[in-house]
């Protein structure tokens, strides 16, 4: 008995050791969680990957709001990695790719209602296009700091392009954003995640600050300005009673996932 009762003392200092241990660990390894939407509203089934009702969205700004968690713009992230800032473990960013005409009619008026930041990444020769974002709505939306960036002109897969190709869809969608908007574009989305170091150099040579991917690139911790990786939310985040949706606002969720080294190297295409 005496025996058994020593063991589980020291099996209880053990785990004690091993959670002080974890803890610590899992301090320096905090990332600003990126949470990224494409479609707002469109009820075409529970399991689209890019695809979140209006109920969900709703929900999901709710628990934002209701947990204490604190919303912060694209900008105020990049200018906070630049100087080593270290941000609170509540801390989170709102982040919508393609700029569907639905993010105006659904996301817009909630996020107006919390009054949260986001960006917008606009593929610059869609807009106006049917089901995408107008210019007056863009317009509209940043009023609310619903802010614009950059994602391509046409949504091409940049690795796959040659360099001039590339050079195109990169600076040309900065200049038709600005040429709209009558302000600097300063951040970009790349398509489906996908680059490599001549498109990370033709995206800094276009005079952005900084650029996001999937969860490619080499780094868990956002520490690449130009390789920042997001969270893809959608319908099923808050199933559960929420543990998805804690899991990928706690800032550690990058260190599960697997992260993809690369954005499909086509060296004899792209170089064409």
């Amino acid at each position: 008995m005496r025996i058994f009762k020593n063991f589980c003392i020291v099996l209880f200092w053990a785990i004690v050791v091993v959670v002080i241990g974890f803890t610590f660990w899992l301090r320096d390894r905090y990332v600003v969680p990126i949470l990224t939407y494409h479609h707002v509203g469109i009820a075409s089934g529970k399991w689209r990957l890019n695809d979140v009702s209006a109920e969900s969205f709703e929900y999901q700004m709710n628990f934002i709001k209701r947990h204490g968690f604190q919303v912060i713009s694209f900008d105020d992230l990049v200018e906070g990695i630049k100087k080593g800032h270290e941000f609170a473990r509540n801390t989170v960013v709102l982040q919508f790719d393609d700029g569907y005409e639905d993010n105006y009619q659904y996301a817009f008026p909630i996020l107006k209602k919390y009054a949260y930041p986001a960006m917008v990444f606009l593929i610059s020769d869609k807009v106006g296009s049917p089901d995408f974002l107008t210019w007056d709505q863009v317009k509209e939306m940043e009023k609310y700091n619903f802010m614009a960036g950059a994602h391509t002109r046409h949504h091409a897969y940049l690795p796959r392009l040659s360099l001039a190709k590339a050079q195109d869809e990169i600076a040309g969608s900065k200049k038709v954003i600005e040429d709209h908007l009558g302000h600097k574009i300063d951040y970009f989305c790349y398509p489906s995640g996908g680059f490599n170091e001549d498109i990370e150099r033709l995206v800094k040579d276009a005079g952005y600050k900084a650029a996001a991917t999937t969860n490619r690139g080499k780094g868990k911790y956002n520490l690449d300005l130009y390789a920042l990786k997001r969270i893809h939310m959608n319908n099923t985040d808050d199933s559960y009673s929420g543990l998805i949706l804690w899991f990928k606002l706690s800032g550690y969720y990058n260190l599960f996932r697997h992260t993809k080294h690369g954005g499909g190297l086509h060296h004899k295409v792209l170089y064409e």
